[in-house]
Protein backbone atom coordinates (compact mmCIF):
# COMPACT_ATOMS: atom_id res chain seq x y z
CA UNK A 1 0.00 0.00 0.00
CA UNK A 2 1.08 3.57 -0.71
CA UNK A 3 3.60 5.40 1.51
CA UNK A 4 1.42 8.48 0.96
CA UNK A 5 -0.73 6.98 3.68
CA UNK A 6 0.38 6.30 7.24
CA UNK A 7 -2.53 3.92 7.74
CA UNK A 8 -4.70 2.01 5.29
CA UNK A 9 -7.28 -0.74 5.51
CA UNK A 10 -8.83 -2.76 2.73
CA UNK A 11 -12.11 -4.66 3.17
CA UNK A 12 -11.41 -4.83 6.91
CA UNK A 13 -13.87 -6.93 8.88
CA UNK A 14 -14.00 -7.57 12.63
CA UNK A 15 -16.71 -9.62 14.29
CA UNK A 16 -17.51 -10.55 17.89
CA UNK A 17 -19.70 -13.61 18.45
CA UNK A 18 -21.22 -13.22 15.00
CA UNK A 19 -21.88 -9.48 15.41
CA UNK A 20 -20.11 -7.37 12.78
CA UNK A 21 -18.37 -4.44 14.49
CA UNK A 22 -16.34 -3.34 11.45
CA UNK A 23 -17.78 -4.08 8.03
CA UNK A 24 -15.57 -4.12 4.90
CA UNK A 25 -13.76 -0.90 5.81
CA UNK A 26 -11.53 0.88 3.25
CA UNK A 27 -9.71 3.64 5.11
CA UNK A 28 -6.88 5.94 3.94
CA UNK A 29 -5.08 8.15 6.50
CA UNK A 30 -2.75 10.61 4.70
CA UNK A 31 0.77 10.92 6.07
CA UNK A 32 1.38 14.09 8.08
CA UNK A 33 -2.30 14.98 8.47
CA UNK A 34 -4.72 15.14 11.39
CA UNK A 35 -7.37 12.57 10.49
CA UNK A 36 -10.69 12.52 12.33
CA UNK A 37 -12.35 9.14 12.75
CA UNK A 38 -15.93 10.09 13.58
CA UNK A 39 -19.05 8.34 14.72
CA UNK A 40 -21.47 8.09 17.64
CA UNK A 41 -20.74 5.76 20.53
CA UNK A 42 -20.93 2.14 19.41
CA UNK A 43 -20.26 2.91 15.75
CA UNK A 44 -17.06 0.84 15.58
CA UNK A 45 -14.38 3.51 15.95
CA UNK A 46 -12.47 1.91 18.83
CA UNK A 47 -12.71 -1.57 17.32
CA UNK A 48 -11.32 -0.21 14.06
CA UNK A 49 -8.36 1.38 15.82
CA UNK A 50 -7.57 -1.67 17.92
CA UNK A 51 -7.69 -3.91 14.85
CA UNK A 52 -5.40 -1.54 12.95
CA UNK A 53 -2.92 -1.54 15.84
CA UNK A 54 -2.82 -5.32 16.18
CA UNK A 55 -4.65 -5.46 19.51
CA UNK A 56 -7.38 -7.40 17.70
CA UNK A 57 -6.77 -9.68 14.75
CA UNK A 58 -8.90 -8.92 11.68
CA UNK A 59 -11.36 -11.61 10.64
CA UNK A 60 -11.00 -10.58 7.01
CA UNK A 61 -9.26 -7.89 5.00
CA UNK A 62 -5.90 -6.21 5.49
CA UNK A 63 -4.15 -3.41 7.38
CA UNK A 64 -1.05 -1.46 6.39
CA UNK A 65 0.50 0.79 9.02
CA UNK A 66 3.62 2.88 8.31
CA UNK A 67 4.25 0.70 5.28
CA UNK A 68 4.06 -2.60 7.16
CA UNK A 69 1.42 -5.31 6.97
CA UNK A 70 2.30 -6.31 10.55
CA UNK A 71 1.19 -3.69 13.11
CA UNK A 72 3.33 -5.25 15.84
CA UNK A 73 6.48 -4.87 13.74
CA UNK A 74 6.16 -1.06 13.79
CA UNK A 75 4.68 -0.55 17.25
CA UNK A 76 7.80 1.35 18.42
CA UNK A 77 6.96 3.98 15.80
CA UNK A 78 3.35 4.34 16.98
CA UNK A 79 1.87 6.13 19.97
CA UNK A 80 -1.54 5.07 21.27
CA UNK A 81 -3.82 6.80 23.75
CA UNK A 82 -6.64 4.36 24.56
CA UNK A 83 -10.05 5.49 25.69
CA UNK A 84 -9.53 3.69 29.01
CA UNK A 85 -6.72 4.83 31.28
CA UNK A 86 -3.87 2.36 31.74
CA UNK A 87 -1.51 3.98 34.24
CA UNK A 88 0.01 2.46 37.37
CA UNK A 89 -1.94 4.05 40.26
CA UNK A 90 0.79 3.80 42.94
CA UNK A 91 3.68 4.98 40.79
CA UNK A 92 4.99 8.54 40.89
CA UNK A 93 4.15 10.53 37.78
CA UNK A 94 7.70 11.41 36.67
CA UNK A 95 8.97 7.93 37.43
CA UNK A 96 6.08 6.39 35.51
CA UNK A 97 6.57 8.53 32.41
CA UNK A 98 10.29 7.78 32.37
CA UNK A 99 9.60 4.05 32.76
CA UNK A 100 7.14 4.08 29.86
CA UNK A 101 9.67 5.99 27.77
CA UNK A 102 12.33 3.34 28.44
CA UNK A 103 9.88 0.59 27.44
CA UNK A 104 9.58 2.42 24.13
CA UNK A 105 13.36 2.37 23.59
CA UNK A 106 14.67 5.52 25.27
CA UNK A 107 17.72 5.49 27.52
CA UNK A 108 17.11 6.15 31.20
CA UNK A 109 18.69 9.61 30.95
CA UNK A 110 16.72 10.59 27.86
CA UNK A 111 13.46 9.16 29.24
CA UNK A 112 13.78 11.21 32.42
CA UNK A 113 14.66 14.35 30.45
CA UNK A 114 11.65 13.99 28.18
CA UNK A 115 9.34 13.08 31.05
CA UNK A 116 10.28 16.27 32.92
CA UNK A 117 9.85 18.30 29.74
CA UNK A 118 6.40 16.87 29.10
CA UNK A 119 5.24 17.53 32.64
CA UNK A 120 6.33 21.14 32.23
CA UNK A 121 4.55 21.43 28.87
CA UNK A 122 1.31 20.00 30.27
CA UNK A 123 1.33 22.14 33.44
CA UNK A 124 2.03 19.14 35.65
CA UNK A 125 5.59 19.89 36.81
CA UNK A 126 4.42 20.44 40.39
CA UNK A 127 2.89 16.92 40.42
CA UNK A 128 6.04 15.07 39.35
CA UNK A 129 6.35 13.29 42.71
CA UNK A 130 2.62 12.62 43.11
CA UNK A 131 1.23 9.13 42.72
CA UNK A 132 -1.06 8.73 39.74
CA UNK A 133 -4.08 7.92 41.91
CA UNK A 134 -3.67 11.31 43.62
CA UNK A 135 -4.34 13.13 40.35
CA UNK A 136 -7.67 14.28 38.98
CA UNK A 137 -9.12 12.50 35.95
CA UNK A 138 -8.07 15.37 33.71
CA UNK A 139 -4.50 15.29 35.03
CA UNK A 140 -4.34 11.54 34.51
CA UNK A 141 -5.52 12.02 30.94
CA UNK A 142 -2.67 14.47 30.30
CA UNK A 143 -0.13 12.05 31.80
CA UNK A 144 -1.43 9.26 29.59
CA UNK A 145 -1.14 11.52 26.55
CA UNK A 146 2.48 12.27 27.44
CA UNK A 147 3.12 8.53 27.75
CA UNK A 148 1.73 8.02 24.24
CA UNK A 149 4.06 10.57 22.62
CA UNK A 150 7.20 10.58 24.78
CA UNK A 151 9.10 8.49 22.21
CA UNK A 152 8.15 10.91 19.38
CA UNK A 153 6.20 8.39 17.29
CA UNK A 154 5.51 8.82 13.58
CA UNK A 155 1.86 7.85 13.98
CA UNK A 156 -0.18 8.96 17.01
CA UNK A 157 -3.58 7.32 17.56
CA UNK A 158 -5.81 9.14 20.05
CA UNK A 159 -9.10 7.58 21.14
CA UNK A 160 -11.30 10.26 22.74
CA UNK A 161 -8.28 12.25 24.01
CA UNK A 162 -10.28 15.11 25.54
CA UNK A 163 -12.25 12.95 27.98
CA UNK A 164 -12.22 14.47 31.47
CA UNK A 165 -10.58 17.74 30.43
CA UNK A 166 -11.95 21.17 31.25
CA UNK A 167 -12.00 23.85 28.52
CA UNK A 168 -8.58 25.25 29.48
CA UNK A 169 -6.87 21.87 29.33
CA UNK A 170 -8.80 20.93 26.19
CA UNK A 171 -7.31 23.99 24.51
CA UNK A 172 -3.86 23.07 25.83
CA UNK A 173 -4.05 19.52 24.52
CA UNK A 174 -5.28 20.70 21.12
CA UNK A 175 -2.22 22.94 20.85
CA UNK A 176 0.09 20.08 21.81
CA UNK A 177 -1.51 17.74 19.27
CA UNK A 178 -0.99 20.30 16.50
CA UNK A 179 2.63 20.68 17.64
CA UNK A 180 3.05 16.95 17.08
CA UNK A 181 1.71 17.35 13.56
CA UNK A 182 4.14 20.23 12.98
CA UNK A 183 7.10 17.97 13.78
CA UNK A 184 5.86 15.57 11.09
CA UNK A 185 3.67 13.09 12.95
CA UNK A 186 0.41 11.75 11.56
CA UNK A 187 -2.49 12.03 13.99
CA UNK A 188 -5.59 9.82 14.05
CA UNK A 189 -8.19 11.44 16.29
CA UNK A 190 -11.17 9.28 17.17
CA UNK A 191 -14.02 11.30 18.59
CA UNK A 192 -17.73 12.03 18.58
CA UNK A 193 -17.11 15.70 19.42
CA UNK A 194 -17.84 17.64 16.27
CA UNK A 195 -16.28 20.98 17.22
CA UNK A 196 -12.91 19.29 17.75
CA UNK A 197 -13.01 17.89 14.25
CA UNK A 198 -13.95 21.25 12.74
CA UNK A 199 -11.02 22.96 14.46
CA UNK A 200 -8.27 20.38 13.99
CA UNK A 201 -8.77 17.83 11.23
CA UNK A 202 -7.50 17.91 7.65
CA UNK A 203 -9.39 14.78 6.59
CA UNK A 204 -12.16 12.65 8.09
CA UNK A 205 -13.74 9.24 7.96
CA UNK A 206 -17.29 8.87 9.23
CA UNK A 207 -18.24 5.43 10.58
CA UNK A 208 -21.83 4.40 11.23
CA UNK A 209 -22.76 0.89 12.36
CA UNK A 210 -19.32 -0.38 11.43
CA UNK A 211 -19.38 0.99 7.89
CA UNK A 212 -17.56 3.95 6.36
CA UNK A 213 -20.22 6.35 5.04
CA UNK A 214 -18.05 9.40 4.32
CA UNK A 215 -14.32 9.73 3.70
CA UNK A 216 -11.92 12.35 2.35
CA UNK A 217 -10.33 15.77 2.80
CA UNK A 218 -12.54 17.88 5.05
CA UNK A 219 -12.32 20.97 2.83
CA UNK A 220 -13.33 18.94 -0.24
CA UNK A 221 -16.23 17.32 1.59
CA UNK A 222 -17.57 20.66 2.78
CA UNK A 223 -17.10 22.27 -0.64
CA UNK A 224 -18.96 19.41 -2.31
CA UNK A 225 -21.98 20.17 -0.16
CA UNK A 226 -22.18 23.71 -1.53
CA UNK A 227 -23.31 26.76 0.40
CA UNK A 228 -26.52 25.02 1.26
CA UNK A 229 -27.00 26.29 4.78
CA UNK A 230 -29.11 29.40 5.38
CA UNK A 231 -28.44 31.08 8.72
CA UNK A 232 -31.04 33.56 9.89
CA UNK A 233 -31.68 35.83 12.84
CA UNK A 234 -35.38 36.43 13.32
CA UNK A 235 -38.22 37.48 15.58
CA UNK A 236 -41.25 35.25 15.73
CA UNK A 237 -42.30 31.74 16.59
CA UNK A 238 -40.03 28.79 15.89
CA UNK A 239 -43.03 26.81 14.67
CA UNK A 240 -43.33 29.28 11.77
CA UNK A 241 -40.03 27.92 10.40
CA UNK A 242 -41.48 24.47 9.75
CA UNK A 243 -42.49 23.17 6.30
CA UNK A 244 -40.68 25.86 4.34
CA UNK A 245 -40.11 25.30 0.61
CA UNK A 246 -36.72 23.84 -0.24
CA UNK A 247 -35.71 23.19 3.41
CA UNK A 248 -34.55 19.74 4.53
CA UNK A 249 -34.01 20.48 8.22
CA UNK A 250 -34.33 23.34 10.67
CA UNK A 251 -32.07 23.70 13.71
CA UNK A 252 -33.70 26.49 15.68
CA UNK A 253 -32.08 27.99 18.75
CA UNK A 254 -34.06 31.27 18.55
CA UNK A 255 -33.42 34.01 17.68
CA UNK A 256 -30.92 32.22 15.40
CA UNK A 257 -31.81 29.30 13.16
CA UNK A 258 -29.87 27.17 10.65
CA UNK A 259 -31.84 25.88 7.67
CA UNK A 260 -30.34 23.00 5.67
CA UNK A 261 -31.42 23.48 2.07
CA UNK A 262 -32.22 21.05 -0.70
CA UNK A 263 -29.59 21.00 -3.51
CA UNK A 264 -31.86 22.90 -5.92
CA UNK A 265 -33.51 25.16 -3.35
CA UNK A 266 -34.78 28.53 -4.61
CA UNK A 267 -33.23 30.82 -2.01
CA UNK A 268 -35.06 34.03 -3.09
CA UNK A 269 -38.39 32.17 -2.90
CA UNK A 270 -37.42 30.85 0.53
CA UNK A 271 -36.58 34.36 1.76
CA UNK A 272 -39.96 35.60 0.54
CA UNK A 273 -41.67 32.75 2.41
CA UNK A 274 -39.74 33.61 5.55
CA UNK A 275 -40.70 37.29 5.31
CA UNK A 276 -44.35 36.25 5.29
CA UNK A 277 -43.94 34.25 8.50
CA UNK A 278 -41.31 35.96 10.69
CA UNK A 279 -39.44 39.23 10.99
CA UNK A 280 -35.97 38.68 9.55
CA UNK A 281 -33.08 40.59 11.11
CA UNK A 282 -30.36 39.04 8.95
CA UNK A 283 -29.62 36.06 6.73
CA UNK A 284 -26.58 34.50 5.05
CA UNK A 285 -25.60 31.29 3.27
CA UNK A 286 -22.62 29.17 4.26
CA UNK A 287 -21.08 25.74 3.90
CA UNK A 288 -22.48 23.10 6.25
CA UNK A 289 -20.53 22.34 9.41
CA UNK A 290 -19.17 18.91 10.23
CA UNK A 291 -22.12 18.52 12.58
CA UNK A 292 -24.54 19.31 9.75
CA UNK A 293 -22.88 16.80 7.43
CA UNK A 294 -22.78 14.16 10.15
CA UNK A 295 -26.47 14.52 10.93
CA UNK A 296 -27.32 14.47 7.24
CA UNK A 297 -25.40 11.20 6.73
CA UNK A 298 -26.40 9.22 9.81
CA UNK A 299 -29.45 10.95 11.28
CA UNK A 300 -31.76 8.75 9.20
CA UNK A 301 -30.15 5.56 10.47
CA UNK A 302 -30.88 5.78 14.18
CA UNK A 303 -33.31 3.31 15.80
CA UNK A 304 -37.04 3.86 15.65
CA UNK A 305 -38.23 5.91 18.59
CA UNK A 306 -34.91 7.74 18.94
CA UNK A 307 -33.20 10.75 17.48
CA UNK A 308 -29.60 11.94 17.24
CA UNK A 309 -28.86 15.09 19.21
CA UNK A 310 -25.84 17.24 19.99
CA UNK A 311 -25.43 17.63 23.73
CA UNK A 312 -24.33 20.84 25.45
CA UNK A 313 -20.86 19.28 25.66
CA UNK A 314 -20.79 18.79 21.88
CA UNK A 315 -21.31 15.03 22.01
CA UNK A 316 -23.58 13.15 19.64
CA UNK A 317 -26.08 11.11 21.63
CA UNK A 318 -29.29 9.25 20.98
CA UNK A 319 -32.47 10.32 22.76
CA UNK A 320 -35.45 7.98 22.96
CA UNK A 321 -38.60 9.87 22.01
CA UNK A 322 -41.29 7.36 22.93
Amino acid sequence: MSTRFALQTRKLVKEFDGVVAVNSLDLDVPTGKVFGLLGPNGSGKTTTLRTCLGIYLPDRGSVSILGSDDPLAVRARVGYLPEERGLYPKMQVLEQLAFLGMIRGLTSREANRRAARWLERLDLADRAKSQTNELSKGMQQKVQFAAAVIHEPELIVLDEPFTGLDPINTRLLKSVILEQQSRGATIVLSTHRMEQVEAMCDAIGLIHRGELVLHGELADIKASQGRNMLVIEYEGRGSDLQHLPGVLRVDDSGPTARLRLEPDADVPALIRALLERVQLRSFSTEEPSVEDIFLEKVGHGIPEGARLLLSEQGELVQEVTN
